[in-house]
This record gives structure tokens, C-alpha cells and sequence, in this order.
């Protein structure tokens, strides 16, 4: 893996907003191993006429029209006129929304079924090592994985794809397309920026406890982080230097897989996705990341954001959160329903994330509940809002915003129809489109992808 080298700047105790619009465009990125070979099938024009639109940017449409062409959202509005040849679609009495997003995901890499571990194909963790920050999560996906279908039935058009949280730096992330494919690099999205694993807390040190090694506590983790981002500093330094190095390369650094992984998130060409629960740990993550120049673009799980958002909109970053989650140990004692809703009112960037292919199957629901929540404790959060949660929102915390996330013409024509208001338990996506392409079609089984794997099994309705 190689990367183009910039300036190194040690920022202790300086100020640094850690704004999710300072990563931006990341021109220069780690050279993925796996380039992606997506490839999206011919998507004749579809004309969606007489539905209720939720566009993803914060508006709502009664009795509008979609036009989806050559695989873009190409408008939006009243009245629109098919094109020739285009596929007429009357949406009365349904809602059109962008397709749904999951920004933490662990699809083909802790398949179903769920069984125990030591049983399964479940590669989430490496914990060899508690810094491994050059691992690559897609040489785990098993694409015959039957949660990228359900997910797909769901309403998920893109998910990232993290490693787990044993590893105080878990590795590098991988953003897919849930299509039927027999490689990773057929479902990855192309040109996506690449996203990087840390952890905090509970996980971390029970991890090590229990093999007797460090980090056993929270100062352990920390001394690790700092530990990890002075040897990416070094390595950093050491790159400029101008004698050659002793391969005779004309690089001063010898190389070191895991801290040129770092080095690259410290300069901004990776999005830092860390895993946190209580508000305490955050902070202090926020402390650490700030002295050592680390672009952070959001908090995972963060049960207790709603504790600390104003330090999360003064940073800049994101909080990615369940909508109910709790009580299942410790640090998640704090949770409360309410967090996404108290972090839209803050003004925080805030997007509901799955963890699990059972609630990525249903993550409009968990975004109907986080606004029941809201609108419970006095709160005004329609629907045109609390989409966002997990269309746009996901959409940046991924960085494609500017490609998807939103019914925005010239972006991906990812969208959803679905049977009745999205927010409601009895409603179901009708149809899904990815690129402008059709990928699930509820009353057309040959629309409805079956993995491999799942081959020869009964259907869930039949059995017992």
C-alpha cells in the first residue's frame, strides 16, 4: 500500500475542528488491493408518477413524479412526462424515498445464520494484535451471505462494512452494493473513500483480559492510541527525509504496514469511524485525536452522545446511533430513545446505523421509532426530517453525499418505493432500484435475490 506523503503536523494541544467537510474529496487514498469491478446492468428510463416523496434533502412532495434515467435521478417534481420507452409507474397511495443507507454494518463477514461463533464464518475481529489498523474487512465477506438480500428487501442500497471493535484500530472498511455477486469487488462501490475502524471502552478490554495481554483498562486503551499515532507520526517524518532509506528507495521510512495505515487517516485521506458508547470515552477520544492531528468523522453506537452534543457539533462529528438499544452491558446503561432526536435538535449531524443484518433489514422502522421518540418528549420532527437519519446523513458520514442519499437530479438513482408510509410496521418496500436498475421487485420472485447459500432451504414462512 502506498501513499502520496504530505507535510506531517503534530498538532499538540492546538485547535482542530474535526469537520466532516475537511475530509472531503480524498484525491490521494490508500491503494485498495481489491479494486472494485461493479458493473451496474442497463436501467431503462422509469417514470414514477403520483407518489408521496420524502427526497432525503429535507423536503416533501404530495403527488409528485421521479424520473430515473441512464442510472441518475434525472428529476423531480409535478407533472413530468415520460420519456419514450420509459416504464410508467403509478405510485397512488405510496412513498418514494432514497434508498436506505447503512453507515455500520457487519454483512458477509458475521454471516447468517446465527449460531456459535466457533461455528460460523464470522471473521469480524482479528485479535492477534489490538493495533491492526492495515487489515482490509472485505477479504471476510462472504457474498453468499443471505443478509444482503434481506437487507436489500428492506431497502438498503449501500452499507459499509466494519470490522469489529476488539481492536483499539480495526482495520479499513469496505462500502457495498447488497447485489447478488459471486466477489467482493463485484458489490463494492466504486471510487467509494476508504474508512477506518477504532474502538473504545467495554469491547477492547475484555478482548485482552482475557488473553492476558494489554489494553485491560481504559488507560491502557489510550496509552495504546497514543502509542499507535506517535509511531504514524515518526514513520510520517521519517518519509521526509531526504537521505534514501536502506532499500535504497529514496524513502527515509522502512516499511510499516500498520503505521502508514494510520499515517494516512492523520492526514485526512481515511474517515475515522470510532466505536463508543459512553460520553466520557468520547470526550476523551476527542482529546487524543486532537493532539495527534486525527480527523475523526464519527462516533458509532454513542448511546450517550446526547450527554455531549455540543462538543460532538463543535468538532464536527457525526453521531451514528441505534434507536433503542440497551442495557445489553454496561457502558450502554445510559441509552436513552431519544439520543438521535436531542442530537437533530442540537444541531449534531446524527444517522441510525444496524450492527446487526437483523435490524439492517428494518432500518426505516428504527428511524420511525427514533421519531416517535423525539416527537414524545416535545419535539417536532416530521418525517421529511427523520428520513435523513438514514439517507443523507449515512450518506456523509460515508462520504457520498454527492452521489447518493438524496433524490437529487444527477445523483445515483437509488430509490425506494414502498407500499404505505415508511414509517409505519406495516409497510414494505414494493421496489427497489439501485443505479436506476430494478434489484427487488416484491411481487416478482425472479426480482427477489436467493444466495447460494440459502439454496434448498424453506422459506421463513414455512417454517414451523
Amino acid at each position: 500500500m502506498s501513499i502520496v506523503r504530505a507535510p506531517a503536523r503534530r498538532l499538540r494541544a492546538a485547535a482542530c475542528l474535526f469537520l466532516l467537510t475537511a475530509v472531503g474529496p480524498l484525491a490521494a487514498q490508500p491503494d485498495n488491493p481489491f479494486p472494485s469491478t461493479y458493473s451496474p446492468p442497463p436501467a431503462p428510463a422509469v417514470l414514477i408518477t403520483n407518489a408521496t416523496v420524502l427526497d432525503g434533502a429535507g423536503g416533501r412532495l404530495d403527488g409528485a413524479s421521479l424520473l430515473l434515467q441512464d442510472g441518475r435521478i434525472a428529476a423531480l417534481g409535478p407533472g413530468l412526462e415520460a420519456p419514450p420507452g420509459a416504464r410508467v409507474i403509478d405510485a397512488t397511495g405510496r412513498w418514494v424515498t432514497p434508498g436506505i443507507i447503512d453507515p455500520h454494518s457487519h454483512l458477509g463477514s458475521a454471516s447468517m445464520p446465527f449460531t456459535p461463533q466457533e461455528l460460523t464464518a464470522w471473521d469480524v475481529n482479528e485479535v492477534g494484535d489490538p493495533v491492526a489498523p492495515h487489515l482490509w474487512v472485505e477479504t471476510t465477506v462472504h457474498t453468499q451471505d443471505p443478509g444482503f438480500a434481506a437487507a436489500l428487501a428492506g431497502g438498503v442500497t449501500t452499507a459499509q462494512v466494519l470490522p469489529g471493535s476488539a481492536n483499539l484500530f480495526g482495520g479499513f472498511g469496505v462500502i457495498l452494493k447488497p447485489v447478488p455477486a459471486a466477489t467482493v469487488q463485484a458489490m463494492k462501490f466504486p471510487d467509494a473513500p476508504p474508512g477506518m475502524k477504532m474502538a473504545c471502552g467495554e469491547n477492547p478490554k475484555y478482548t485482552y483480559a482475557e488473553r492476558g495481554r494489554s489494553p485491560q483498562s481504559r488507560m491502557g486503551i489510550v496509552a495504546g492510541y497514543e502509542q499507535a499515532l506517535e509511531s504514524a507520526h515518526r514513520y510520517l517524518r521519517e518519509q521526509e527525509q531526504e537521505e534514501p532509506g536502506r532499500d535504497g528507495s529514496g524513502h527515509g521510512a522502512r516499511p510499516d504496514p500498520k503505521a502508514e495505515a494510520i499515517a494516512a487517516a492523520v492526514e485526512g485521506k481515511v474517515r475515522v469511524h470510532v466505536h463508543c458508547y459512553r460520553s466520557d470515552d468520547m470526550a476523551i477520544v476527542l482529546d487524543v485525536a486532537r493532539a495527534n492531528g486525527l480527523p475523526v468523522t464519527a462516533f458509532h453506537h454513542a448511546s450517550e452522545a446526547y450527554k455531549i452534543a455540543d462538543l460532538l457539533v463543535e468538532n464536527g462529528v457525526c453521531g451514528v446511533v441505534f434507536s433503542n438499544w440497551w442495557g445489553f452491558k454496561m457502558e450502554n446503561y445510559d441509552a436513552i430513545r431519544e439520543n438521535a432526536a436531542f442530537l437533530q435538535a442540537a444541531g449534531a449531524c446524527v444517522a441510525l446505523h444496524s450492527d446487526s443484518s437483523i435490524t439492517g433489514q428494518r432500518l426505516n422502522i428504527e428511524a420511525a421509532k427514533a421519531m416517535a421518540a423525539g416527537q414524545q418528549a416535545g419535539l417536532d420532527i416530521p418525517r421529511e426530517v427523520a428520513i435523513q437519519w438514514v439517507t443523507l446523513n449515512p450518506a456523509k458520514v460515508i462520504g457520498l453525499d454527492d452521489r447518493i442519499g438524496s433524490l437529487e437530479p444527477g445523483k445515483n438513482a437509488d430509490v425506494v418505493i414502498w407500499s404505505g408510509d415508511p414509517f409505519s410496521v406495516y409497510t414494505r418496500a414494493d421496489l427497489v432500484y439501485i443505479d436506476g436498475a430494478l434489484r427487488f421487485d416484491r411481487s416478482d420472485p425472479a426480482r427477489q435475490p436467493v444466495s447460494d447459500f440459502s439454496l434448498g432451504q424453506p422459506a421463513l414462512e414455512e417454517r414451523p
